[in-house]
């Protein structure tokens, strides 16, 4: 069975995109669209921005969500998934690829979800950390017992968790889990404590815009970060996103279930290959590869 993943925030590159809008009349169509809901020409800075550019959410977010669609739909025919799940953002990519949402309410979403995000992240200082080399639990247990808010915010590979939260909260936690046997505990570069409570806010005013918008059954399961399992259900569909934005992105949990549901086969669609990477950690035996370009001109 074929399964198609969907990359999230820090996958983005300079010039992005642009083999796609110089060699697809659908995907220059699309672009040019895109713009126009967005109110600014994205496709500038993912062309020719430079990666500091490319950095701020309300363009990295949408950008890559444009990639990967887009990718998706000049696939046409050959993209024939039996299931779909996206890291964080990549969720609204793998809902508009399967049908779930239109191209336009998802850009729409995922524009509105970058600047709530960017609100809650100015609030209060916030940020995310990455631990390796340690067992769930033991994270797990660490950041309980710290002072302040901070939680386990990324599963993406066993012995790769990424925590969230406070930032003084987060470098206590980073201390206490190189103490436990860490083999790093690096604060990221990025801009807040995304998938914590820290981004309530965030949630509040998203949940409003996702209620509003009209979501479809999809043509596929989608495996959802929040809950890890086969959704194809439109409510469930909408309260798993709006619960994600504050949730853990359970994606060491959702491959090994697309595994278990019958997933041979990984198909990364989007910028990068950072999810081949955590699927090939999670299960040496599992197939991956990047979504191959069929232009149609």
């Amino acid at each position: 069975m074929n399964a198609y993943i969907f990359p999230g925030q820090g996958a983005q590159f300079s010039g992005m995109g642009l083999d796609l809008y110089e060699n697809s009349d659908l995907a220059q169509e699309l672009f040019e669209k895109a713009n126009h809901i967005l109110g600014f020409n994205i496709t500038d800075i993912m062309f020719e921005g430079s990666a500091e550019d490319l950095k701020q959410t309300k363009v990295t977010q949408p950008a890559i969500f444009l990639h990967s669609v887009i990718l998706a739909k000049i696939l046409g025919d050959s993209f024939k998934p039996d299931m779909v799940a996206g890291h964080s953002l990549g969720e609204f990519s793998a809902l508009v690829a399967s049908g779930a949402l239109t191209f336009e309410d998802g850009l729409k979403l995922v524009s509105q979800r970058a600047q709530a995000m960017q609100k809650a992240c100015e609030k209060q200082p916030s940020t995310m950390a990455a631990v390796l080399g340690l067992e769930d639990a033991i994270v797990e247990k660490i950041c309980a017992s710290t002072e302040g808010v901070v939680v386990a915010a990324n599963y993406n590979c066993p012995g790769q968790l990424v925590i969230s939260g406070e930032v003084d909260a987060i470098n206590s936690a980073c201390e206490a889990l190189k103490e436990a046997g860490a083999r790093r505990a690096l604060v990221l570069p990025v801009g807040g404590a995304f998938h914590s409570p820290m981004m309530e806010p965030a949630r509040e005013e998203l949940a409003a815009a996702i209620e509003n918008t009209t979501f479809s059954k999809p043509n596929c399961p989608i495996y959802q970060n929040v809950t890890a399992s086969a959704i194809t259900d439109e409510n469930e569909i909408k309260a798993n996103l709006i619960s994600q934005l504050t949730a853990p992105v359970r994606w060491t949990q959702s491959v090994q279930q697309m595994i278990s549901d019958g997933a041979k086969h990984f198909t990364e669609v989007g910028p990068g290959k950072v999810l081949q990477g955590l699927v090939k950690k999670i299960n040496r035996e599992a197939e991956t590869a990047s979504a191959v370009l069929q232009f149609e001109v």
